[in-house]
């Protein structure tokens, strides 16, 4: 892999997790402890492999709250 391909890589990466720490701010748990949230994402995790049904309503619920964004 080329210098320039790499650096494009670990880019795309770091805009990845700085979104999806975004995500964290906007569901209003910013201060809230690591451990806690991890421990919430891997039961997500968990329940999406179980019950399908609950892909739907969790989306549906985040669709709605970025479509009352006001930013």
């Amino acid at each position: 892999m080329s210098r320039n391909a790499t650096s494009d890589a670990r880019k795309k990466d770091t805009r990845d997790k700085i979104e999806l720490g975004g995500l964290i701010v906007k569901a209003g748990l910013r201060f809230e402890r690591r451990a806690l949230l991890l421990g919430a994402l891997i039961e997500l995790q968990q329940r999406l492999k179980a019950d399908g049904s609950e892909r739907s309503r969790l989306t549906a619920i985040g669709a709605e709250a970025f479509g009352n964004e006001s930013e």
